[in-house]
């Protein structure tokens, strides 16, 4: 593309949203052209393509069989903790989705039903879910293993007549025992199923419920194969439940026909893959990365998908990533920061790399939470490849800010996501609402209407996603990230806006201080929180993990880092302690509880977070820091 494709593309889309998004549609398949781009006439409640029908179902499948690509890998499934590679061609897809389509029908589900899908990362979550496309039901997908309480408050959301799950799971070495969970969580629920539908894994069998419980294989090996149901493009395609929900849960609505058209787009001009390319997002379905980028866009770009059931390092060794690029030829990866910082902390030197041919992959994408530059440069400079952080969220289900390397590869800055993707106004304001200029931080929020795909409600619930999202600053998005923009347009994410800290009147991003952190040798991941003080209010706490290997005396690494963060953010940060631990806790998503950590270092009581990847490493966090003088009466 040429220099300023990017730009031309970006002012158009806000000059002329109707037309751009116009153009993107055309290259879905409609069963009926819609009346109007965009319905403005309920602000701030818009929606796109009102009028239009269409089947995600088709679109991401079906279309590429009958264009003749039917023989081409859809999915590569690559299990490293079964010892399973299989792959899938869309003709065997199509087939697949087809008949578990025709099983749910005879289970009695019809269109706008919803469906809870808890399973692991195998094929048939994905012929899961797109078998509800296919007949017009609602998928709800929660990650496998989800605690039971978390999973019965979205039981009762959602209200599913039927649950698809599996016995298992397996993380690293663990088998996870689903059905006990999925069992428990139906009986402290208020709305349970009809029918659950179980898939059978040989690590372990469940115990079926006689007259709910109904085996996988029964259901659908013979059922008959039905077609695609046309839905209309503002029917709700899937809901996604925020994580860390409590409470009255947040279930991010979906729809069909701006979901399809925006991925679609995406595909070619963030990511610059066309229709067979291999692309891998090493990810989870129960997360929105796994939704849009594992599952629905590179299916509806007709490209061959990977769907990994693996670990970045354990599975067996931190070489794991460069064994699924080469033996696949991946020819770009999109993952999270905390992945490659994993990796790094086990090899440091990228030795294992070496041992594999990496030369079909063109970039790494990384999401989830913010990149250090020094994790950046680790993989630049081992991979030799453009390595893009970008900005997004589950409710926009796609990049907020990205360099679209499809229409131009703008110059990286290290700690930026680069600049706003076309359809997103992004501004910058302070507490009244005024727009800051260059330099100065405040709440990213996005001049509505957000692009298609983005989330057009909560389900259920229209005045609660006015409420959380809206109402704040009338006009615009809350994104609830803090950050600036730079001279040059370059948007910098430094944390959510929780994350911002008050030193003594100043507000200071901790997002800042774990970038000066990071860049010390021997880290290998950081966090920075804000404790709480009786002189100054807040004052941040260093967490650090150090790499592998390293030996040196961790109170000489800890002066270090405090005279690092003096030198390059100043004594204003009034940042004088650190402490080394073993690991941080994180979601499954690789989201660091930060959080989590604050109530723990300040004493007040805290609910263990349903979404944690492992609730022991929240009794390590008390033990490092009551040294200090912190964690007191925690729990």
């Amino acid at each position: 593309m040429p220099a300023g494709a990017y730009q031309a593309a970006y002012e158009r889309s806000l000059n002329d949203p109707e037309g751009f998004w116009a153009e993107a549609a055309g290259r879905i398949d409609w069963v009926r052209r819609w009346d109007r781009v965009l319905d403005d006439s309920r602000k701030p409640m818009y929606r796109w393509f009102p009028g239009g029908v269409l089947n995600t179902c088709y679109n991401a499948v079906d279309r590429h069989v009958e264009s003749g690509r039917g023989e081409q890998p859809a999915i590569i499934y690559d299990s490293p903790v079964t010892g399973v590679v299989e792959s899938i061609s869309y003709c065997a897809l199509r087939d697949q989705v087809a008949r578990v389509a025709g099983g749910l029908r005879q289970l009695g589900l019809a269109k706008g039903d919803r469906v809870i899908i808890y399973m692991p990362m195998v094929p048939e979550a994905l012929v899961a879910m797109l078998a509800c496309a296919r007949i017009g039901a609602i998928h709800s997908v929660v990650f496998g293993g989800f605690a039971p309480r978390e999973l019965a408050t979205r039981i009762n959301d959602a209200r599913p007549r039927i649950i698809l799950s599996a016995s298992c799971g397996i993380e690293g070495k663990k088998v996870i025992e689903y059905k006990p969970l999925l069992d428990e969580a139906i009986a402290m629920s208020t709305a349970p199923p009809e029918r659950c539908v179980i898939l059978q894994r040989p690590q372990s069998r469940a115990t079926l419920q006689v007259g709910r419980d109904v085996d996988w294989r029964t259901a659908f090996a013979s059922a008959p194969a039905v077609e695609c149901v046309p839905v209309a493009a503002t029917d709700p395609l899937y809901i996604l439940y925020t994580s860390g929900t409590t409470g009255i849960p947040k279930g991010v609505v979906r729809d069909h026909g701006g979901h399809a058209v925006a991925l679609l787009w995406t595909m070619k001009n963030i990511y610059n893959v066309s229709a067979g390319d291999v692309y891998w997002a090493a990810s989870d379905i129960g997360w929105v990365v796994g939704h849009s980028y594992i599952v629905y866009g590179p299916l509806l770009a007709g490209c061959t998908t990977v769907l990994y059931e693996g670990k970045p390092v354990g599975t067996p060794d931190a070489g794991a990533f460069w064994r699924v690029i080469a033996q696949h030829r991946v020819k770009v990866l999109f993952t999270a920061p905390t992945a490659f910082r994993a990796i790094k902390r086990e090899d440091p030197d990228g030795t294992l790399i070496h041992q594999h041919d990496l030369r079909t992959l063109q970039a790494l994408f990384l999401a989830g939470e913010r990149c250090d530059p020094d994790t950046l440069h680790w993989a630049e400079q081992r991979l030799g490849v453009p390595v893009i952080d970008h900005w997004w969220q589950t409710e926009t289900g796609w990049a907020i800010a990205a360099n679209c390397t499809g229409l131009e590869l703008l110059p990286v800055k290290p700690g930026s996501p680069t600049r706003a993707a076309p359809g997103y106004d992004v501004r910058v304001l302070d507490e009244a609402g005024d727009e800051l200029p260059a330099g100065e931080s405040g709440n990213l929020c996005v001049r509505l209407p957000l692009p298609p795909g983005c989330f057009p409600t909560l389900w259920n619930n229209d005045a609660g996603f006015i409420d959380a999202y809206l109402s704040r600053y009338p006009g615009y998005y809350l994104s609830g990230d803090a950050g600036y923009r730079d001279e040059d347009g370059y948007l910098y994410v430094m944390g959510r806006i929780d994350d911002i800290i008050n030193v003594a009147g100043h507000r200071l991003s901790t997002g800042g201080m774990e970038e000066v952190l990071a860049a010390h040798p021997d880290v290998a991941e950081c966090s920075v929180i804000g404790v709480a003080d009786t002189l100054k209010g807040e004052l941040p706490l260093g967490l650090v993990v150090l790499k592998a290997g390293v030996s040196r005396p961790h109170d000489d690494i800890v002066r270090e880092l405090v005279q690092m963060v003096r030198d390059r953010i100043g004594a204003v940060a009034a940042f004088k302690q650190a402490v080394v631990v073993k690991r941080l806790p994180k979601t499954r998503s690789g989201k660091i509880l930060r959080g989590t950590m604050k109530k723990i270092a300040d004493g007040v009581e805290y609910k263990v977070p349903a979404t944690i990847d492992d609730p022991a490493i929240l009794s390590e966090i008390g033990a490092a820091l009551r040294p200090l003088g912190y964690a007191r009466n925690a729990m």
